[in-house]
């Protein structure tokens, strides 16, 4: 292999030395500090959430909307967004995404409607978009192969301990401030991270041509939002509405004009034919149902804590925290345990693990016990923890070093569709269980009270709190027992669906090291081979 052959293919050369040791775990350090920014951005609002309900009258319906209207954004432009970073420059990418993700955070301090916060958290997702695809891709670039291993392994945990870290942080904030405190911290973070960005981060770029593909951008950019926007409000309107039915269908054959756009353009968004490499499309389906369940999990979860065992936001945001404990270091050690048994067997083990944990919280609402809550917790995180590096692996594993933009921006798409549609599909299903058991509850109260009283569990308590209504206040966290076993049976069955995909579908350690000897040549010219065998390790 020529000495041009071994220098990573996407690192922009134009110095005359790479960046040292110590300047490389600094860089590590600053796409770190922006990948917990961007991920927590969904996790730190979902804390407030009976704060939100309160202060501004956020429906339940709202309160998804909130939500999804930053993780949808960021899921539906990530791709394009991790294009233009690789064909312009990744540096160039992250500077102005961290730049327009702490505006939209300052200006959202003053809104006083959902649809204002709702607007701004979607222009959020824009910033969030430019930001995360080039963190992965600026470490798998500035670190050598017997660095990034570990460096992939940091990042991994990272972006699965974010969400926790964030509401850790949110919960602290709403202790002594209002729910607008914490966009002023996200602005104020968001500073940091564009000073690191400027000071510490070189400019990488993609050495192939890169296309930009308009027309994949916005088919699937529309057709993924009107799938949620039929999701969300399919309890609300009503699953046969014509509002509700316009938007799923809609969805549906968006979605599918860009498989067939993308099949045919020279230059796809994202190639479908790339799902038939069995490690491409295990990975990718496990982090998005991992995520799916993992953000939905947060959404129930939270509200849980605060509105039916009655904790504080704080309290709450330290009741999760061992699911935190237990992924931080499980996540450095599964890479190592899918290398020596294969992500067939450990990433498939982690979802089943984890789909045990959903069926335990499905049981937690009857017996309002933390301690049920932490068993729960707990197992749905060592799952989590066991699935995700793995399933990282697998996907940059499938394809070779220059399709490693691709990779990255596939693994950040999976992780953040997942996180839109957990928060849709498990907050529909959380909203259809507690519309339906609520319902009979409310019959002598007048219609107004009565409407409001279904929007949202928060909304049902705080008028049974103020008219002092101690049966409305019951009906309410009964309902609420109730649409949580609804979303997390739900969840269960998605990862256990998920683990049996992944054990029948993925590849074994065998099934690796065949591949790698029929296709390694004898000659001396598999040198595209040793570039991808460099990049299946980045997740170990």
């Amino acid at each position: 292999m020529s000495a041009e052959a071994a220098v990573p293919v996407d690192v922009d050369r134009s110095s005359d030395t790479p960046p040292e040791f110590a300047r490389r775990n600094l860089i590590l350090a600053v796409m770190c500090l922006a990948l917990v920014m961007v991920v927590s951005g969904v996790s730190m609002i979902t804390n407030a959430l009976p704060h939100l309900a309160a202060g501004i009258g956020a429906s339940q319906s709202d309160q998804q909307w909130i939500i999804d209207a930053y993780g949808l954004t960021l899921a539906a432009l990530l791709l394009p967004a991790g294009a233009l970073g690789d064909r312009y420059g990744r540096r160039g990418a992250l500077i102005a995404g961290v730049a327009v993700f702490g505006t939209t955070a300052l200006l959202s301090v003053w809104v006083d409607t959902p649809t204002q916060l709702i607007a701004l958290r979607a222009a959020m997702g824009i910033g969030a978009a430019l930001i995360m695809p080039g963190t992965l891709s600026t470490i798998t670039s500035v670190f050598p192969p017997e660095e990034r291993p570990k460096a992939v392994g940091i990042w991994a945990g990272f972006a699965g301990a974010g969400g926790t870290l964030g509401i850790l942080m949110s919960g602290a904030l709403l202790e002594r401030f209002s729910w607008s405190s914490i966009f002023v911290v996200t602005a104020a973070l968001a500073v940091v991270t564009l000073i690191g960005v400027v000071l510490v981060v070189p400019s990488t770029r993609a050495s192939e041509h890169v296309g930009l593909d308009p027309a994949g951008t916005v088919l699937s950019a529309v057709g993924i939002g009107a799938l949620v926007f039929g999701i969300i409000e399919g309890p609300v309107k009503g699953w046969s509405s014509a509002t509700t039915l316009t938007g799923l269908i809609a969805g549906v054959v968006l979605v599918v004009a860009f498989l067939v756009v993308e099949l045919r353009t020279e230059h796809p968004l994202l190639d479908p034919r790339l799902f038939r490499f069995r490690g491409f499309a295990t990975g990718s389906a496990s982090l998005f149902l991992q995520f799916f369940a993992m953000f939905g999990f947060f959404f129930v979860a939270l509200q849980f804590l605060q509105l039916v065992l009655g904790y504080s936001t704080f309290v709450a945001a330290l009741a999760l925290m061992p699911m935190t404990a237990v992924m931080l270091p499980l996540s450095s050690v599964s890479g190592t345990l899918s290398e020596r048994y294969g992500h067939k067997l450990v990433g498939g083990a982690g979802l089943a693990i984890s789909a045990v944990g959903f069926a335990m919280f499905a049981a937690v609402g009857r017996s309002d016990s933390y301690w049920g809550f932490l068993v729960s917790t707990v197992i749905v995180g060592a799952g989590a923890a066991l699935a995700m590096t793995p399933a990282t692996n697998a996907i940059v594993a499938s394809l070779p070093r220059s399709k490693q933009g691709v990779a990255s921006a596939v693994n950040d798409t999976a992780r953040e569709l997942g996180a839109a549609f957990g928060v849709a599909v498990l907050g529909s299903a959380f909203n259809v269980g507690y519309r339906d058991d609520i319902a009979g509850d409310l019959g002598g109260l007048t219609s107004e009270v009565a409407r409001q009283a279904r929007e949202a569990p928060a909304i049902a308590l705080q008028i049974a709190d103020a008219a002092g209504d101690s049966a409305l206040a019951d009906a309410a966290r009964h309902a609420f027992s109730s649409g949580m076993r609804y979303a997390t049976l739900l969840g269960a069955a998605l990862l256990l669906f998920g683990a049996v995909f992944v054990w029948v579908r993925g590849d074994s350690v065998e099934d690796e090291a065949e591949e790698d000897a029929l296709d390694r040549p004898e000659d001396g010219s598999g040198d595209d081979h040793a570039a991808q065998a460099d990049a299946s390790q980045v997740s170990a």
